[in-house]
């Protein structure tokens, strides 16, 4: 996709300053990794957390960049043309909606953030959409999709940064898409990435504890989320429905709604005066059925999603249906058309006497919902697989241990993705949550630093009428060490620690949601 903008028009956009060389310079292309530079292109120095892009300007000056945008002038010498900003990262965002000639103008978009559910939320609405004649484009942890262009990542930056997000946006517009739903983590409110991508509909479904490691605090994370319906304020005169859906069962999400000063589409299982509201929820083995009222209608949903937190993930998406104009028939059909979500209690069966399930519950408050959901369907004893990600809030480590060794019968602590920490030390502080609450090692829980041996070690414990739960990577398709990244499937990997129990049954045709 090349878009061939003059340089001037670039740095005017970003607000910086010309250093020196020709403005009206063609820029075929906009980099801000050098490895990715192709001739004419404009590479933009980031600092991050690993590296400093002012390091690698020489690099992609070699490989055919003509311009640079900086915050430090001191290397672009060669360069045709360079100009100067303050914050590149802050700056790439109006650049690139600009090289892109400002994409979103020409579609809808839909913003989900929240602690848990982003995902699931995210694909639910994508689903009522499609169901509903609509074409989307999708972007999330699990996979990006323009149309019906399908790309699984493995990133871990849930929302991209503001350069990709516009380039998709631009591929969705050449695509006549009608809305893009996108999940929008707090990162990425904090950082720029959708500082110039309009939001016409905003959701937040909870706002819980997490990455506090970057946030501080619980009040700045919750102000990061609350940037999303600060967009929704501030996108200007659009030919497409605005409001803000926002979950009020939980504290942090009503907080944020009561400020809001676009019109408020509130979802709750305990009010009845809430624009949406469930009652009657029934789990069973093949979903979640439940009664939903929208301003008034009702109608019986039955999700092929099992899990009572699913329920309001539903009504979320249900609430976007109703700020879209949807009646509640269409909105049924559209949510009962979603089969599953990967990595959201997956099932792998290979012929064992008892469940084994991959699920991304990665957060306390997840993890906590998923093992009481899994108790609620398990006649035998719970064995947990549990980690932390390295790098991120340290102070939930503890409280996971806590939970597991409380809700679980036995739990076994991992790694995640320890990147540059010391994985033995991330699973001592997740061991120490679990000792602080009278669990002893050995009797009640092991540590095993390499997941591959936790997972076999805890399908080789299980009996019939047992649970298994991997929680943690989910549909994830590396493990991080370091800056290596190792090919991982978790759903593969409990296959394998299976068939060396001897179970090797194919996996059947109704294998995925739990």
């Amino acid at each position: 996709m090349m878009a061939n903008v003059l340089f001037r028009d670039i740095v005017t956009a970003a607000g910086g300053r010309i250093l020196h060389g020709n403005p009206e310079l063609n820029i075929t292309d906009v980099q801000y990794d050098s490895r990715l530079i192709g001739r004419g292109d404009l590479f933009v120095a980031l600092r991050g957390g690993y590296a400093d892009g002012h390091s690698y300007l020489q690099h992609a000056r070699e490989r055919g960049a003509v311009a640079a945008l900086v915050e430090d002038p001191s290397h672009t010498d060669g360069y045709q043309a360079a100009a100067i900003v303050e914050n590149t990262r802050e700056a790439l965002s109006p650049l690139s909606a600009r090289f892109f000639s400002y994409p979103a103008d020409e579609l809808g978009v839909i913003g989900i953030t929240g602690t848990d559910g982003k995902t699931t939320t995210s694909y639910l609405i994508d689903a009522m959409l499609r169901a509903n004649g609509f074409k989307t484009g999708l972007v999330g942890t699990v996979a990006i999709r323009v149309g019906e262009n399908v790309v699984e990542h493995d990133t871990r930056q849930t929302t991209p940064e503001s350069l990709e997000v516009q380039r998709l946006l631009a591929r969705m517009r050449d695509e006549r898409v009608d809305w893009a739903v996108m999940e929008a983590t707090s990162h990425a409110l904090a950082l720029y990435r959708l500082n110039d991508c309009p939001v016409d509909i905003g959701v937040i479904t909870n706002v819980t504890r997490e990455h506090l490691d970057f946030h501080g605090t619980v009040e700045e994370y919750r102000r990061a989320k609350a940037r999303l319906i600060r967009k929704v304020e501030s996108a200007g005169d659009r030919p497409f429905p605005r409001a803000a859906i926002i979950n009020l069962d939980d504290d942090g999400a009503r907080e944020i709604g009561q400020s809001a000063t676009v019109p408020v589409i509130w979802f709750s299982t305990r009010d009845r005066d809430a624009t949406v509201f469930a009652e009657a929820i029934e789990v069973h083995a093949g979903g979640t059925s439940f009664r939903m009222s929208i301003a008034g209608e009702s109608t019986e949903i039955d999700l092929k999603l099992i899990g009572g937190y699913n329920v309001l993930n539903a009504m979320a998406a249900a609430g976007a249906g109703s700020a879209l104009g949807f009646g509640v028939d269409e909105i049924r059909v559209g949510l009962e058309s979603l089969p599953h979500v990967p990595g959201r209690m997956q099932r792998v069966d290979c012929g064992q006497p008892f469940n084994v399930i991959v699920d991304y519950a990665h957060s306390p408050a997840s993890l906590e919902e998923t093992l009481r959901l899994v108790r609620s369907v398990t006649p035998g004893r719970i064995i947990v697989v549990s980690g932390s990600a390295g790098e991120r809030d340290q102070g939930k480590r503890p409280v996971q241990g806590r939970i597991c060794v409380e809700l679980a019968d036995f739990a076994i602590f991992t790694s995640e993705d320890p990147r540059y920490e010391d994985p033995e030390r991330i699973v001592d502080e997740i061991a120490a949550g679990a000792i602080s609450a009278g669990a002893t090692a050995g009797r009640d829980f092991l540590s095993i630093e390499n997941r591959r041996t936790a997972i076999s070690e805890a399908i080789a414990r299980a009996d019939a009428g047992d649970t298994v739960l991997l929680a943690g990577k989910g549909h994830e398709t590396c493990i991080i060490y370091g800056n290596e990244r190792a090919p991982w499937n978790e759903a593969q990997e409990a296959r394998s620690a299976l068939a060396r129990n001897g179970y090797n049954a194919p996996a059947p045709d109704t294998e995925g949601q739990a």
